[in-house]
């Protein structure tokens, strides 16, 4: 038995765990701390001693009391799909799994809002926008179906419609948290006896808990905007064969104001939808991108005249030289290749990623002006270590930045290729970084490894957050730690 399938917490620790929820969720079953213990990337395992699973709030603050006598760790967790090792219990303790607490607790449309729990998934929020609120949407993210919507806004994920509306992030009108101590607090207009409606005109709390991987409080409520759903849309791909071309009509089709979303997809995403699990090879006749686009529009008079000006668009890149074909409606596509239902219907299970039992990234936020220098570098790092070059990218908040991202998979049970995949990563952070990409989601060996790279008074001013939030810092300590 290893390290991480044993729980050492005194018997006095577990006894109050089991009287804060109930006993049989509180679990020391060796098989589920070793499954808590690690996630789908090339992250060390850690070493969970128990899972408790909670289902309120109030279970949750006790908890959190117990966890703070004892000095015992707790790390927040739900579907354990993480690409960034930021569940993983580094420091052992409590793994706090939220799953149970999968209520959705309301959709206002009038205010265009809903309020979720932590284990609400993307599959639920689109079963029940879908059933009960068809004129209603959300953007989805390409996680799984069954990871977390709130943990996504926490981490300040993407989603289809990161264009229109930016990272998850800012969808956020107002949270519940517990607190270390186990105080509950609410932020945004909650906070002052208002609605959920909005995160303002109250000081903007919130922001303490984004991207704060889960080190100063646990959420366990959140207020996350809803949008008006158009009548009439589709979703499209071009096919680009010079990268210089592609990123230039990204940017046109941003500044032209005509879709949802937009996005990018190098060459070898297409050959793994085709079955092959490690492309390295295209042949010069075949896109060396693809471009995806969203529009739609509320009449079909105003659908028709965006598509109208994609089209004009498109003529006038060509009418320059850019080798560009389409646009390709995706339902076209479809009969022709059924893998392509993947990237058409959302959310959606990209199986073809998770075939080989390891999933990892460096998906970084940056100027798009840095494109085409980012994707050349990363391009050449990744195809000099064998590596399919597999990068995305996507313009955000209208376009006033982007994501540039390379995706890798790889065998988790081969130490060689995670040893592989490891100094990949590596390499492709320093290249990100350098051009002003900064990795969202961010693992904790980047942080240590860019460490001199951060501003000295964001650290310190870091630091003092957390020493007053969690003094004793039980709250997945080695995270985001300054």
């Amino acid at each position: 038995m290893t390290d991480s399938t044993k729980s050492t917490l005194p018997d006095k620790t577990i006894r109050e765990l089991r009287e804060a929820v109930t006993p049989e969720r509180v679990i020391l079953d060796p098989a589920v701390l070793k499954e808590v213990s690690e996630d789908l990337t090339e992250v060390a395992r850690g070493r969970a001693e128990v899972v408790v699973r909670p289902r309120t709030v109030e279970e949750v603050r006790r908890v959190l009391q117990t966890a703070s006598r004892s000095k015992v760790a707790v790390v927040p967790m739900v579907a354990n799909t993480n690409v960034g090792g930021l569940a993983i219990p580094d420091h052992g303790g409590i793994v706090l799994d939220l799953r149970e607490m999968n209520r959705i607790l309301e959709v206002n449309e009038q205010d265009m809002y809903m309020v979720v729990e932590p284990g609400v998934t993307w599959q639920d929020v689109s079963d029940r926008l879908g059933r009960d609120h068809p004129s209603f949407r959300i953007g989805y993210s390409l996680a799984p179906p069954d990871s977390s919507i709130l943990c996504n806004c926490l981490l300040d994920g993407l989603t289809t419609l990161g264009l229109k509306h930016g990272p998850t992030g800012d969808w956020i009108n107002g949270i519940e948290a517990v607190l270390a101590d186990g105080q509950v607090i609410k932020t945004g207009a909650m906070a002052m006896g208002g609605t959920w409606c909005s995160d303002s005109p109250a000081p903007d709390l919130t922001g303490l808990f984004i991207n704060m991987q889960g080190t100063t409080g646990i959420v366990t409520k959140m207020a996350i905007q809803i949008f008006p759903k158009p009548a009439f849309g589709s979703r499209g791909f071009i096919l680009a064969y010079e990268i210089e071309a592609a990123t230039r009509l990204i940017r046109r089709l941003v500044r032209e104001d005509i879709c949802d979303d937009i996005g990018g997809l190098t060459w070898p995403i297409v050959k793994m939808l085709f079955g092959e699990q490690r492309p390295t090879y295209r042949d010069p006749d075949e896109p060396i991108f693809f471009v995806y686009s969203d529009i739609s529009a509320p009449r079909e008079e105003t659908y028709r005249a965006k598509m109208s000006a994609l089209e004009a668009v498109l003529a006038e890149e060509r009418g320059t030289g850019a080798h560009l074909v389409g646009p390709l409606d995706i339902w076209d596509i479809v009969p022709i290749e059924p893998g392509f239902r993947k990237l058409a219907e959302f959310p959606t299970r990209l199986d073809f990623l998770l075939d080989r039992g390891g999933l990892t990234w460096i998906g970084t936020y940056g100027p798009i002006s840095r494109w085409e220098e980012g994707l050349q570098k990363g391009i050449e790092v990744m195809e000099r270590r064998g590596f399919p070059p597999l990068v995305v990218t996507r313009p955000m908040r209208g376009g006033h930045f982007g994501v540039l991202r390379f995706i890798s998979t790889f065998d988790k049970e081969d130490a060689d290729e995670v040893t592989a995949v490891r100094d990949l990563n590596v390499e492709l952070s320093d290249v990100s970084i350098d051009l002003g990409f900064i990795p969202y989601k961010t693992p904790p060996w980047l942080i240590r490894r860019h460490k001199d790279r951060i501003d000295p008074g964001f650290l310190a001013l870091l630091k003092k957050i957390r020493s007053v939030m969690d003094p004793d810092g039980i709250l997945n300590p080695g995270k985001w730690s300054p």
